[in-house]
């Protein structure tokens, strides 16, 4: 190598130690930018899923029977904070969900008069003998609703299970959940919206 190319190389050498460090610098940069788009984009997503237009408005009216052959009516069930829960046997949340929900009902029914009532309400693509099977294994003794045409669920626009609503007593979509639920904090979120609904009443 001549004399001017070594002279070459060894002035670019310290040039290129000075730029590396800005370069993996920067690219730190956008990889931790990248990552927070990420987060807040999911986070968008979570709002947007549990958006409702229903929510502060009457609930759809609701008539149908249970598993086991009562009548059941929405709008008979004034007066009472109501929650509806939609299922599906096969749905791996549902099912990892259920226990939770076995607790919350097993309290409000303590509660009396003063409890909120619970619902379940199958999906369409699932089989009532499989739901009856599946709450005589894990237990859960409130009602069941059957919905064959997807009415209830086409009105409350319900896009996949597990989701959770709860009405309250002058029968208005107050809450709206597309994710399992825990007892901790459906009790949490019912005792938050009665103390609200105490405060404007």
């Amino acid at each position: 190598m001549s004399d001017a190319a070594t002279s070459a190389a060894s002035s670019d050498s310290p040039r290129r130690g000075r730029v590396a460090p800005f370069v993996v610098l920067t690219v730190a940069v956008v990889i931790a930018g990248l990552f927070w788009i990420l987060i807040l984009a999911k986070a968008d997503d979570a709002a947007e899923t549990s958006y409702t237009p229903l929510l502060d408005k009457p609930a759809p009216a609701v008539r149908t029977t249970t598993l086991d052959g009562a009548t059941f009516d929405l709008q008979r069930r004034k007066g009472s904070w109501v929650v509806l829960n939609f299922f599906n046997s096969t749905c791996v949340p549902c099912v990892r969900e259920h226990p939770e929900l076995v607790q919350f009902a097993e309290q409000q029914d303590r509660l009396g008069s003063a409890g909120a009532e619970l619902y379940t309400v199958v999906s369409t693509n699932d089989r009532e003998s499989a739901v009856a099977a599946f709450f005589a294994d894990n237990g859960g003794t409130w009602p069941v609703l059957v919905d064959p045409d997807a009415e209830i669920q086409v009105a409350f626009g319900v896009s996949k299970v597990p989701e959770t609503w709860i009405i309250d007593p002058d029968g208005r979509i107050v809450y709206r959940t597309i994710s399992q639920v825990t007892d901790d904090s459906l009790t949490s979120q019912l005792a938050d919206l009665r103390t609200v609904y105490n405060q404007v009443g």
